[in-house]
């Protein structure tokens, strides 16, 4: 009976022992999982401010109700975001679908204040969308296209021009050789026709011209080879390129201004980009009209010189955009004068690779004034002339830097 009772006793201290032991180790979970860092709802974790901070595209953290808790100051800028929200309806929902399922998403947006949106209107992103830890938080990055867009846009539309307009000068060169071949017993049809094709070559000549000479001056690299230049060279050969079809419409072209003015530049490139300004003078002038170049400083550091005639002038919402490649403001009138659409674009990326602009002012029926205005030799190239001339004392003075 005793041994029965210690059997009973010692089981009852057993369980006694393994429920204080489960509730022990309970206790201790408990306190662990209440000691452990959790991140909460609502906060960004920890480190990843720092991350965004770095990144290039323009960043933003969005929680499960929808709110902004962190926003790059260009997502701010384009208008992504305004106070604590995104506004940009495609986005948001975007940024609704990744928290629902968990999927990365990526898109092109385009956001801009027109509702009838052109592909040229607004900004353009590259967006990507993608969960951020295990509370409902939604990363957004948006790469700005914009700038990629139009510099593509640009591009097409310059093949298109030149497409379009090589296959005119192209075309009809063409017709002319097998107008010219069908007319061989008619030696008066021949030489009408010949005289023809001569002036389709020239125009397609001066095409190609005008695109090479674009091509050298519109990109980022510097001008090879700059040196003096005299103001009075180049307007006396930019006249003289023009005096036959201004004598063709009896024109007087006259100069005047400053004498013995310098800048320092390439000359060729100054005498096309100002025979450009002289020869629209020219063929938007009337018969029996003036044109006339003048140079002058301008100010202390610059050199002026300005193209004025009596022709049509420019309509007042034209003038922005004259100096577009190809941009006609009146296509049939340049078509008859063998205008390339090149010119004002050609003046225009000239006188910038020479640190200086193009300007207009005009009025219809009384005429234009073009300026361009250029840095005076002293301005322009006095640190490359001083390095120049200390160079050339510093080999002089030493004779082992001198070429044996």
């Amino acid at each position: 009976m005793e041994v029965e009772v210690v059997a009973v006793l010692t089981g009852l201290a057993g369980l006694a022992i393994g429920l204080t032991t489960g509730l022990a180790v309970r206790v201790s979970e408990r306190s662990h999982r209440a000691a452990a860092p959790a991140t909460p709802v609502g906060v960004l974790p920890p480190g990843v401010a720092s991350v965004l901070s770095v990144l290039r595209s323009s960043a933003v953290v969005v929680d499960v109700e929808d709110r902004v808790l962190r926003a790059s100051s260009a997502a701010r800028a384009y208008g992504l975001v305004s106070g604590d929200r995104l506004v940009v309806d495609e986005v948001l929902a975007m940024a609704r679908l990744v928290r629902r399922d968990g999927e990365i998403r990526e898109t092109e947006i385009q956001v801009g204040s027109t509702a009838a949106r052109s592909r040229a209107d607004g900004r353009w992103f590259a967006v990507r969308v993608t969960p951020l830890g295990s509370h409902g938080l939604v990363l957004v990055l948006a790469e700005d296209l914009t700038d990629m867009h139009r510099t593509e846009a640009i591009r097409r539309d310059f093949v298109a021009n030149v497409s379009h307009e090589l296959k005119t000068p192209v075309g009809a060169l063409s017709l002319l050789a097998e107008t010219v071949e069908n007319a061989a017993d008619d030696p008066e049809a021949v030489r009408r026709f010949a005289g023809r094709m001569q002036y389709e070559s020239v125009r397609l000549t001066n095409l190609v011209q005008d695109l090479m000479t674009l091509s050298r001056v519109q990109g980022d690299e510097p001008l090879p080879d700059l040196r003096s230049v005299s103001v009075d060279e180049v307007v006396a050969e930019a006249m003289e390129g023009c005096r036959t079809k201004a004598s063709a419409k009896e024109i007087e072209l006259a100069a005047g201004g400053e004498d013995g003015l310098r800048v320092y530049g390439d000359q060729e490139l100054l005498v096309s980009a100002l025979r450009n300004l002289v020869d629209n003078a020219v063929a938007y002038s009337p018969e029996n009209t003036r044109v006339v170049v003048s140079a002058g400083r301008c100010g202390d550091d610059q050199v002026e010189v300005n193209v004025t005639d009596q022709g049509i002038g420019i309509p007042d919402g034209e003038v922005g955009r004259i100096f577009e490649r190809f941009y006609r403001v009146d296509p049939a009138r340049s078509r008859q004068t063998g205008g390339t659409g090149l010119g004002l674009a050609i003046v225009k990326h000239v006188t910038g690779k020479h640190g200086g602009d193009v300007t207009v002012w005009s009025k219809e029926g009384h005429g234009s004034t073009f300026t361009i205005r250029l840095p005076l030799l002293g301005t322009a190239a006095r640190g490359t002339a001083a390095r120049k001339d200390a160079d050339a004392e510093n080999n002089t003075d030493n004779p082992a830097q001198e070429a044996p």
